[in-house]
C-alpha cells in the first residue's frame, strides 16, 4: 500500500468529514492501493485542533496552514475554511507543490476562482472541489442514461437545491451572510452545486442566464461564539445588516442545445435540503431527489398504455453503490458521498487518472455563479464565461 501524508486545514463539520473519508478509502477502494495518513490539522481554535488529534488521531494540531504546508510528510492538503480564506490557502499549497481538495465555492468571486485553477495548473498539482452530489449511485446512472442516449436527445434540466438552514430570523449573522467573506450567498453556496450537476449529467456546459435574486431576511443578530457548522453559536441583542443573498432562480441555456432551470434557496421554511435534478429528452426522462438520496426515477419510451415513471432502488450497477452495500433498499450516507470524493482525489494524485470534479469545474460553477448575479442586477441575459 502507497502511504499518502494528508493535512487538513479548517477542522469544523467539513474538515472533520474529510478527515474521516479518507480514513475509509483503503477499506472501499481497495484496488486503488493506497493508505492515507492524517499527519496535521491547522486551525486557529483550540477545542478543533484537540477534537482533531484527539476524535480523529490526526497526529499533529498546529494553528496555520504554513506549518503543516512545511512539515514533509504532507503530500496532500484538504481546504475546509470559511470561503474567504480559501484562494490564500490553496495558492499557498499550489506554490508548495501540494495537490489540494477544496470545499466550494473555490473563491468569493469568479476572479479568485480564476486564480487557484491557474495556479494548480501552473504547479501541475492535482485538485478537486466538494461537489458531492454528483457522486450518489442515481446520479451517476442518470448520467450514463444520457451518455447512452436512452433518455434520446436532451430538451430541458430542471435543478433546485432548497434549503431552510438560514430560515430563521434568529440565525446568527456569521461569515455566511458577508458578501466579502463568503461571496454571492446561497448562490455559491448551494447553486453552484446545481450549475455542477447539470453540467456533469447532462454534459452540456451553462452558456447563458438571465435571473432574479433577493434578500429575504434583511438583519440578522450579531453572533457571540463560535460553532461547529450551522449550530453552537450564542448571539446577542444587537443585529447587522445581510449582505448577500437569500434566493435566487434562473433560467439557462446550455451550449449543447437544451434548456435549464436553476433555483436556490438557503430560507426556504419546510425544506430541510431538498435538493433535486429532473431530465428531459425525447425519448424519456429521469429524475432524482437527495431527500431520497438511494433511489431515482425513470420514464424510458411509451411504456405501452400506462404513462409515468418507475421508481428503481440504487443498487449494485449503479456508480460505486457496490463499494459500501450489497443489494438494493440498504441505504448509503451523505458521508458515503464523501469517501468516493476522497477516493477520486487520491487516485488523481497517485496514479494520475481524472475521477475528482476538479479546479475547471468549481472556476466554471463560479462563472455561472457570477453571470446570474449580473443578470439580476441588470434584468437581463447574461453569457457564461467559459472556465
Amino acid at each position: 500500500m502507497q502511504e499518502i501524508g494528508v493535512g487538513v486545514v479548517g477542522l469544523g463539520w467539513m474538515g472533520r468529514l474529510h478527515a474521516t473519508s479518507y480514513q475509509r478509502v483503503p477499506s472501499r477502494f481497495p484496488e486503488l492501493g493506497l493508505r492515507p495518513r492524517l499527519i496535521a490539522a491547522a486551525d486557529p481554535v483550540p477545542a478543533n485542533r484537540q477534537a482533531a488529534r484527539e476524535q480523529f488521531g490526526i497526529e499533529e494540531a498546529v494553528e496555520d496552514i504554513e506549518k503543516l504546508l512545511a512539515d514533509p510528510r504532507v503530500d496532500v492538503v484538504s481546504i475546509c475554511s470559511p470561503n474567504a480564506l480559501h484562494r490564500d490557502l490553496a495558492l499557498t499549497a499550489a506554490h508548495a507543490g501540494k495537490p489540494f481538495w477544496i470545499e466550494k465555492p473555490m473563491g468569493v468571486s469568479a476572479a479568485q476562482s480564476r486564480e487557484i485553477r491557474d495556479a494548480a495548473a501552473s504547479a501541475g498539482v492535482a485538485t478537486a472541489v466538494g461537489f458531492n452530489y454528483r457522486h450518489a449511485p442515481a446520479v451517476a446512472h442518470l448520467r450514463s442514461l444520457v451518455a447512452e442516449g436512452r433518455l434520446g436527445r436532451i430538451t430541458n434540466v430542471r435543478c433546485w437545491l432548497v434549503a431552510d438552514y438560514a430560515s430563521s430570523p434568529d440565525g446568527p449573522l456569521t461569515w455566511r451572510y458577508s458578501r466579502e467573506q463568503a461571496g454571492n450567498g446561497v448562490i455559491g453556496d448551494l447553486l453552484s452545486h446545481g450549475a455542477d450537476l447539470v453540467a456533469h449529467v447532462t454534459g452540456q456546459r451553462v452558456a447563458e442566464v438571465v435571473a432574479s435574486t433577493d434578500v429575504f431576511l434583511p438583519e440578522r443578530p450579531l453572533p457571540l461564539s463560535a460553532g461547529v457548522g450551522h449550530s453552537g453559536i450564542k448571539v446577542g441583542e444587537e443585529r447587522g445588516p445581510v449582505e448577500n443573498e437569500d434566493w435566487a432562480a434562473a433560467l439557462a441555456h446550455l451550449d449543447g442545445g437544451a434548456h435549464a432551470t436553476l433555483e436556490a434557496s438557503r430560507v426556504a421554511r419546510g425544506h430541510r435540503s431538498d435538493y433535486a435534478l429532473e431530465i428531459f429528452g425525447t425519448e424519456g426522462s429521469a429524475r432524482w431527489s437527495f431527500t431520497r438520496m438511494n433511489e431515482f426515477e425513470v420514464q424510458l419510451g411509451e411504456g405501452g398504455l400506462e404513462h409515468g415513471y418507475t421508481t428503481v432502488l440504487a443498487g449494485p450497477g449503479h456508480g460505486d453503490f457496490a463499494r459500501f452495500q450489497p443489494g438494493p433498499g440498504i441505504p448509503m450516507s451523505f458521508d458515503d458521498l464523501k469517501t468516493i470524493e476522497a477516493a477520486a482525489f487520491l487516485s488523481d494524485v497517485a496514479h494520475g487518472t481524472h475521477r475528482a470534479p476538479s479546479a475547471t469545474d468549481g472556476l466554471q460553477a463560479a462563472e455561472v455563479g457570477e453571470a446570474i448575479v449580473r443578470s439580476a442586477a441588470g434584468r437581463a441575459w447574461e453569457a457564461v464565461a467559459p472556465a
